[in-house]
C-alpha cells in the first residue's frame, strides 16, 4: 500500500469496494488525475488541485470537470465513456450505493487494451499510415461538425494563445536551473514572441474565418487507442474552455509533434500531409510550426510539474524542449517537382517520399486537389470537363501551374519543404519551379518515374472504376498527353532525385 496516496484511493484499490466485485484494481496516475483499473472499468477521479490552467480544488469543482469529462468525450468514443459515478462513505470503507452525500465522483470508461494506445503501438513499430490516413479522416470529419466559436467569445483569441505559451516557461526554468537550459529557454521565449507578432493577423483572421472551434485540445499519441484496428482519440481537455477552444492547427500539431517526439519523421510527415489535403491549411502552414513548439513546450511543462511532484529525473522535459529547438530552425529546404504522364505513378512515389522524411519537414501540392480548389471543388468531386475544356482548359492550366507556384512559394517561406506533384509535361513549367527554388535557396529536384503505355492505360481506366482519386485523366487525355509531353533535357536529368523505401 502506498501510504503517500489519500486514504480515499488507498480504499478504493481493495477489490469489494466496487460493486462488480473485480479480481483486483491497479492504479494509474497522471499529474491530475487517479484512474483506477477494475476488471472490465475504469474509474477516472481528479486530484484536488488548483493550478494555473485548472481549477479542480472543490468537490463541486470536480462533479462539474466529470460531466464535462463525459459529454465531451462521448464526441470521440462514446463506446469508451459510460457515466459518471458517485462514490459515497459506507460502514466498510467507499462504495457506490447512495449512502449519504457523496464523497467525491469519478467518470467510469470500459477499459481497453492498453497496449492499442498509440504510444505503445508506435514504440513497437506497428504504427502504420494506414492507421494515420484514417485518423485525419476521423478529424476531418470531426472538425467539420465541431461548434465554432462565437465572435463574441472569449476563447480563442491571438492573445490568449501567446499567454499559454508563454505560460509554459515559469516551470520549465524551475526545473532546467543549469545556465545552459536557461539561454535555451530564452532563445524559445523569444522565437515564441517574434513569430506571434508576425502571425498575430493570420491568428485573427482565421479565428474571424471559424477555424477556431471546440476542439479534442490534448491530441498526443497516449491519447488515441486503436479501437477494431481504427485510430479513437479519447481523453480530451475538460478542465478548461480555453485550452479546448482553439485554431485546429494547435488541436492537430499535437500529434504532428509527438510522433516526432517518438523519432517518427515519416509518419509525422505523413499524417500532416492528410490532414493539409483535407483542411487546405497551406496558406497558413507558418501557424502550424509556431503551434508545434507551443506543444513540445506544454509536455514539457507537464513532465516539469511531474518532476516537481515526484522528484523523477528531468531527461523527459529536456527530450522536449531540444525537439522545440530543432523545430524552430527547420532543415535545409529543398523543392520537388514530379515530372510525368498520368497514371506513371507520380502520386504513389510522392507518398513514398513523404512517408519516408527524415524530418517530417516536407509538404506536399498534388495538382489534381489544387486545381479543384481553385474551381471550388472537393477534391474527389467529378467536374465533368471535356478535354481542353473546363478545369483542364488552357487558362486553367495556366492558372493552375501560377497557383502552385504562389503556394509553393508561401510554403518555402514559412520553412517547409516542397514537393509538386503535376504533369509538369512542359519544359517553361519545371523552369518556373526551379527558379522559384534558386530564389529561395532551396535544393531543386525532379522524380520522373516510369511506365509502359499499356501500364498507364490499365492504371488510368482502374481508377476510373475505383474513382477514388482526384485526377480524372482519361485514355483520351493521355494520348494529348503523350503528344504534348517534353522530355528532360540532360541538363534536368542530372538533377533526378531517387526515393528511399
Amino acid at each position: 500500500m502506498d501510504l503517500n496516496l489519500p486514504p480515499l484511493i488507498q480504499a478504493l484499490l481493495q477489490p469489494q469496494a466496487y460493486p462488480h466485485k473485480p479480481v483486483q484494481v491497479e492504479l494509474v496516475q497522471t499529474h491530475i488525475s487517479w484512474v483506477l483499473l477494475a476488471g472490465s472499468y475504469a474509474y477516472k477521479i481528479k486530484k484536488p488541485l488548483k493550478l494555473s490552467f485548472l481549477d479542480f480544488s472543490t468537490l463541486d469543482l470536480r462533479h462539474a470537470r466529470c460531466l464535462d469529462e463525459l459529454r465531451l468525450n462521448q464526441r470521440f468514443a462514446p463506446q469508451v465513456y459510460l457515466d459518471v459515478v458517485s462514490i459515497y462513505r459506507g460502514p466498510n470503507g467507499p462504495c457506490f450505493e447512495p449512502l449519504g452525500e457523496p464523497v467525491e465522483y469519478a467518470v467510469r470508461m470500459r477499459r481497453f487494451d492498453e497496449s492499442a494506445r498509440l504510444d505503445h503501438v508506435c514504440a513497437r513499430g506497428e504504427l502504420t499510415p494506414q492507421h494515420l490516413s484514417a485518423l485525419a479522416q476521423t478529424l476531418d470529419d470531426f472538425y467539420a461538425h465541431a461548434e465554432r466559436v462565437a465572435p463574441v467569445s472569449q476563447w480563442g483569441t491571438p492573445a490568449q494563445a501567446l499567454n499559454y505559451a508563454l505560460d509554459n516557461f515559469p516551470d520549465l526554468r524551475r526545473v532546467l536551473d543549469a545556465a545552459a537550459s536557461q539561454a535555451t529557454l530564452n532563445a524559445l521565449q523569444h522565437w515564441t514572441q517574434q513569430q506571434f507578432d508576425a502571425l498575430q493577423p493570420l491568428m485573427q483572421a482565421r479565428r474571424q474565418g471559424g477555424w477556431v472551434r471546440e476542439c479534442h485540445g490534448d491530441l498526443h499519441l497516449g491519447n488515441l487507442v486503436l479501437l477494431d484496428d481504427q485510430v479513437c482519440p479519447f481523453d480530451c481537455i475538460e478542465f478548461s474552455d480555453a485550452l479546448r477552444w482553439i485554431d485546429v492547427l494547435s488541436d492537430l500539431a499535437f500529434t504532428y509533434e509527438d510522433l516526432l517526439a517518438h523519432c517518427q519523421p515519416g509518419l509525422a510527415c505523413w499524417f500532416i500531409n492528410e490532414l493539409a489535403s483535407c483542411l487546405g491549411f497551406y496558406p497558413s502552414a507558418a501557424l502550424l510550426r509556431f503551434y508545434a513548439v507551443y506543444r513540445c513546450l506544454v509536455r514539457a511543462k507537464v513532465a516539469a510539474i511531474r518532476v516537481q511532484q515526484t522528484g523523477e529525473d528531468a531527461s523527459p522535459v529536456r527530450a522536449q524542449v531540444a525537439l522545440a529547438q530543432r523545430l524552430v530552425a527547420p532543415p535545409a529546404l529543398r523543392l520537388t517537382v514530379t515530372h510525368g504522364l498520368s497514371g506513371c505513378g507520380k502520386t504513389w512515389l510522392t507518398d513514398r517520399l513523404l512517408q519516408s522524411s527524415g524530418d517530417g519537414n516536407t509538404l506536399r501540392l498534388r495538382a489534381d486537389v489544387q486545381r479543384k480548389r481553385l474551381f471550388g471543388l472537393e477534391p474527389l468531386a467529378r467536374s465533368s470537363s471535356a478535354l481542353n475544356s473546363g478545369l483542364y482548359a488552357p487558362d486553367a492550366h495556366r492558372r493552375t501551374y501560377d497557383h502552385l507556384r504562389e503556394t509553393a512559394a508561401s510554403l518555402l517561406g514559412a520553412g517547409w519543404s516542397v514537393v509538386v506533384d503535376a504533369t509538369f509535361l512542359r519544359r517553361t513549367d519545371r523552369d518556373a519551379f526551379r527558379n522559384l527554388a534558386h530564389e529561395r535557396g532551396a535544393q531543386f529536384g525532379i522524380l520522373a518515374p516510369q511506365a509502359s503505355p499499356e501500364q498507364l492505360r490499365a492504371r488510368i481506366q482502374a481508377r476510373q472504376v475505383l474513382g477514388r482519386d482526384a485526377s480524372e485523366a482519361t485514355l483520351e487525355v493521355l494520348a494529348q498527353q503523350m503528344r504534348q509531353l517534353e522530355p528532360l533535357t540532360d541538363d534536368e536529368k542530372r538533377m533526378l532525385v531517387s526515393v528511399k523505401g
